[in-house]
């Protein structure tokens, strides 16, 4: 189990390093001003940011999901493996709850990280050098951000989290299983790593899909207040406002880029820990091929 759970943060840094800069367009997507928009689409995203802020500009609060990964990797091993065993039989409800059960825990610590990487992301927006910092890594901003608000600005956006990881987590580890028992997922196959990158790239997916929504009502809650001008008051408020102002396409703003990211993110790390494994077992190499050998959070994936 120890071997796993090292396996997974190792692996998950690499999905990390990897998805981070799709998730700083997401974000920039999720939560500009329709009126006055920066940003035309995501491939124009990503080239204005790399023009106006260097290529680093696209790893801004990086430093956040990386400092929290271990933390919510231990949470969600323990709390999906502990769950599953539990319930008694590996099914596919079984490994959709245990899954559900993971992501809810893991918001306490997913909540602050994201929301200092959202804070970070929007830090210095089309700037190739930052005028003014008012934060100046993660840890900071979450600093600062405890000393203005307290413990509930650190939690800002804590329910819309919940919303979005709960049914988020428990369809990555359905899909992931249904998958692998589909492609016959064996040790012998000599496909087995492309058929575990596949199965893992499309837990993704379909894991975003199923809660894409929320996620940009959480991203918009996070973010609000930035500049001292606060729009929201809860999340119907923030629903409402946003689909009045912008109709309901607003709520798939950023999607292009969060799947675009999704697939490799999750095959990054599926492959690392794979080699990783294997390099550490070499004697019964992918002996098991069962749901759940590592987890990238959703709000990663």
């Amino acid at each position: 189990m120890a071997l796993d759970f090292l396996a997974g943060c190792v692996g998950g840094a690499a999905g990390v390093l990897v998805g981070h800069p799709f998730d700083t367009v997401k974000v920039r997507l999720q939560v500009q001003n329709v009126e006055k928009p920066l940003y035309r689409g995501t491939f124009h995203c990503f080239q204005s940011i790399i023009k106006q802020e260097s290529a680093f500009g696209l790893y801004k609060g990086i430093g956040s999901p990386m400092m929290g990964l271990t933390f919510i990797n231990a949470l969600v091993f323990g709390v999906q493996g502990n769950t599953l065993r539990a319930l008694g039989k590996d099914t596919p409800l079984n490994q959709f709850l245990a899954g559900s059960a993971a992501g809810a825990i893991q918001c306490i610590i997913c909540c602050p990280m994201e929301l200092a990487k959202t804070r970070m992301q929007l830090q210095g927006t089309g700037e190739y050098k930052l005028k003014m910092k008012n934060y100046k890594n993660s840890l900071d901003c979450l600093i600062k951000i405890y000393r203005k608000e307290g413990l509930r600005g650190i939690n800002r956006g804590m329910v819309s989290t919940f919303i979005r990881e709960t049914p988020s987590f428990g369809f990555y580890f359905l899909t992931y299983d249904c998958m692998t028992r589909y492609l016959g997922c064996e040790a012998e196959d000599s496909y087995v790593i492309p058929k575990l990158l596949f199965s893992g790239g499309m837990s993704g997916i379909v894991s975003w899909l199923s809660t894409y929504p929320m996620d940009v009502i959480k991203s918009r809650l996070q973010a609000d207040g930035v500049g001292g001008v606060t729009q929201y008051n809860g999340i119907l408020d923030c629903v409402r406002k946003s689909y009045h102002d912008e109709g309901w396409r607003v709520f798939t703003r950023g999607l292009t880029s969060t799947l675009l990211r999704a697939f490799p993110v999750n095959a990054a790390t599926f492959a690392t820990v794979t080699v990783f494994l294997m390099y550490m077992r070499s004697e019964d190499n992918l002996r098991e091929c069962e749901p759940g050998p590592v987890i990238q959070q959703p709000s990663s994936l």
